[in-house]
């Protein structure tokens, strides 16, 4: 099932998601959901805090194909290092796109859609995603790292498009 997504500056995206505390059919069914509507926006990342649902959830494939889903259920950083800066967008900041610097390589401790936890290392793409969901999770978006310029020509150009609607 799609499910809607919240748009900026939607005052829900800055909710912290709580932990979830048991992975049954309920989360199941919403990480289900999740990367249905992932790869309907069409996205290679998409946190459980973007479609209103505030648990530490979330869903990447940042594979060409879309074949190489990954579930991450409260999503932990243990490890970081190096940097990159990496021209990111968002499912909830439709059409924009800015540079952001993150951790190149890390490492992190997750729980899978079946609950058993585990452990993996990511580096570029894939770990720019990571950080860039686990930021959802804690109500921080990409656009909370450009200047306050950018962002502020952002916000008046998204209210102008939310009052034509």
């Amino acid at each position: 099932m799609l499910l809607p997504i919240l748009f900026y500056p939607d005052k829900k995206l800055r909710t912290v998601a709580k932990p979830v505390d048991l992975v049954d059919d309920t989360i199941r069914t919403q990480v289900n959901n999740m990367f249905e509507t992932m790869y309907d926006a069409p996205g290679i990342g998409l946190a459980a805090t973007q479609v209103d649902f505030h648990q530490r959830v979330i869903v990447i494939d940042v594979s060409e194909e879309q074949d190489q889903p990954l579930c991450l259920i409260n999503p932990e950083i243990i490890e970081k290092s190096g940097e990159i800066e990496w021209e990111e967008g968002c499912l909830s900041v439709p059409n924009y796109y800015e540079n952001v610097k993150r951790a190149n390589d890390i490492k992190v401790r997750a729980l899978n859609q079946n609950g058993e936890e585990f452990e993996m290392e990511a580096s570029e793409i894939l770990a720019v995603c990571i950080q860039h969901e686990i930021d959802h999770l804690n109500g921080i978006l990409f656009v909370d790292y450009i200047s306050k310029l950018k962002q502020k020509r952002l916000k008046e150009k998204t209210n102008k498009k939310v009052k034509r609607l």
